[in-house]
């Protein structure tokens, strides 16, 4: 477990001690730094409510360094991204893989720095299964909906045609800063 550290603010009457997640939240700054999961995910809808709620409209940056995770979970914070009239201003820092591809190509405005690189592919199911011929039928239906989302979803944000997505998605596909911005994943680089 990595601990946060804390910042210690000054003031004529004392000293106090704050979060760094706290600090960042009150510049309406937020972070996805490790896997897309129902903890993580619980988190940030909780900060974009929250930043939504006490100034409607402002910006709000939210930095990703993730290898991507549960596609469920992270469609429910694309969805939060989407409602919220805040517009999200995603940078990519290292990595945004898989999920977290998704929640970065859908920021209002995309930065990527300069040796970050974003990974795209297909949906895939992990652990070991033992189950009967219709139950895998239907987890294959729907695995095969969710691809779909998927890829309407980039193609949204990417402008790329739905076949160009589908085609990409199929194997892991890499693209450094410069490819990022050229196949519309990201806006500008930070260099």
């Amino acid at each position: 477990m990595i601990s946060t550290p804390n910042i210690i603010e000054e003031s004529r009457e004392k000293l106090t001690t704050i979060s760094i997640i706290d600090a960042m939240l009150r510049d309406r700054q937020i972070s996805l730094l490790g896997p897309v999961d129902e903890d993580s995910v619980n988190s940030l809808v909780t900060q974009l409510l929250y930043l939504e709620k006490t100034a409607p409209g402002e910006e709000i940056t939210f930095y990703i360094n993730s290898d991507g995770g549960e596609v469920g979970n992270g469609l429910a914070l694309y969805d939060i991204m989407q409602h919220i009239s805040s517009p999200v201003r995603t940078i990519c820092l290292g990595r945004a893989c898989s999920m977290a591809a998704v929640l970065f190509a859908a920021g209002d405005i995309r930065e990527i720095y300069t040796h970050s690189k974003v990974m795209i592919h297909d949906p895939s199911i992990s652990g070991r299964m033992t189950m009967k011929a219709l139950e895998l039928q239907t987890m294959s239906q729907d695995l095969m909906g969710t691809r779909q989302a998927l890829a309407e979803i980039l193609a949204r944000h990417t402008g790329q045609p739905l076949e160009r997505i589908l085609e990409k998605t199929v194997t892991d596909s890499f693209f450094d800063a410069k490819e990022a911005i050229e196949f519309g994943l990201a806006d500008r680089i930070i260099a």
